[in-house]
């Protein structure tokens, strides 16, 4: 299973588990949060991995002319 598909699953579940309980409000505060959270995690992946690309860049050694 992939992480989404386990993030939709306990997603669902907690939405049920909030209606229910009449903290409705509340669900969708904590999935404005999850968002933001999901959105800088995808960022700060993507400038790991950019450094990364320049780092091993970097330490490369230089090869014949036209690589």
């Amino acid at each position: 299973m992939t992480n989404n598909v386990i993030n939709t699953v306990l997603v669902v579940v907690l939405a049920i588990v909030s209606f229910f309980t009449g903290e409705v409000v509340t669900f969708i505060m904590l999935g404005f949060i999850l968002m933001s959270l999901i959105t800088i995690t995808a960022y700060l992946r993507k400038i790991y991995e950019t450094l990364n690309r320049m780092a091993s860049e970097k330490d490369r050694p230089p090869g014949p002319p036209g690589e």
